[in-house]
């Protein structure tokens, strides 16, 4: 059997942190910046984690599993 490969598009977006949760970015902080507010474009900065019933899915994509 060949090696499995992983997903680009997940390689990009997602990192895995050391205790094996998976950080994300924020959607919506691209373009049309103007009608959000300062507080809103502020906390898209930040990264989030990746909910649970999601992590499955990525891990496969990641080849992690």
């Amino acid at each position: 059997m060949p090696k499995m490969k992983t997903k680009s598009s997940a390689k990009k977006r997602f990192q895995v942190t050391g205790s094996g949760k998976i950080k994300r970015k924020h959607a919506f902080k691209s373009h049309i910046l103007t009608k959000k507010t300062k507080k809103q474009k502020r906390n898209l900065t930040h990264s989030g984690l990746v909910d649970q019933s999601d992590e499955p899915n990525i891990k496969i994509q990641l080849c992690m599993k």
